[in-house]
């Protein structure tokens, strides 16, 4: 599977984004979906994930409440809504890969996106 990230940009304090995760290939549906972002001088984060099944799980409990996931099966998209962003929001958002499951570290993940820059400002 290959994974293409879009959606990303610049908005104000309480804006919102949306970002695609668009993957090619065979067995879409047998793919765990990651959402990750990693912001300058900082290690790379967790933050939703979609298993094979359908089940959504967070990261970070921080997020809840701000950011949401869907999945499109039909267009072999994941959707990663981002509400009341914040300046500390501010960092490159990575979809990645895994098969079925979604593993609690980042490094289980096998395939990564290009990544896509959010900017948030004050």
């Amino acid at each position: 599977v290959q994974l293409v990230e879009s959606g990303g940009g610049s908005v104000q304090t309480g804006g919102s984004l949306n970002l695609s995760c668009v993957a090619s290939g065979p067995s879409f549906g047998a793919y765990a979906i990651g959402w990750f972002r990693q912001a300058p001088g900082k290690e790379r984060e967790g933050l939703l994930c979609i298993s094979s099944s359908g089940k959504i799980a967070y990261y970070s409990d921080s997020l809840k409440g701000r950011f949401t996931l869907s999945s499109d099966n039909m267009k072999n998209t994941v959707h990663l809504q981002m509400n009341s962003l914040k300046p500390e929001d501010t960092a490159v958002y990575y979809c990645a890969a895994v098969t079925r499951w979604c593993y609690s570290s980042y490094g289980a993940f096998e395939t990564w996106g290009q990544g896509t820059q959010v900017t948030v400002s004050s």
